[in-house]
């Protein structure tokens, strides 16, 4: 793996983390303001969920090298295919 693709990977996991981050953050904040009588516990349950699954995903991402992502360019696939025909 080329230290370009090292570095969109770890630019990919950033981002999803601080979306996942505030998406759990934001819920929990809801739902502890309307549900739970603004106890601080439904923040952090939705503040871990979120960097959890940022951190699976992360894992996941950088541990395959051979899956190709949304913008990525396909040309070496294109190639095999025309082969194959």
């Amino acid at each position: 793996m080329s230290e370009k693709e090292l570095g969109k990977k770890w630019d990919r996991c950033l981002a999803d983390g601080a979306i996942k981050l505030g998406t759990g953050l934001g819920l929990g904040i809801v739902f502890s303001v309307l549900f739970f009588k603004r106890h601080t516990w439904p923040i952090s349950l939705g503040s871990g969920a979120g960097l959890g699954m940022a951190y699976a995903n992360c894992q996941n991402d950088l541990r395959s090298h051979y899956i190709l992502h949304r913008g990525d360019k396909v040309g070496l696939c294109m190639e095999k295919m025309n082969k194959m025909l």
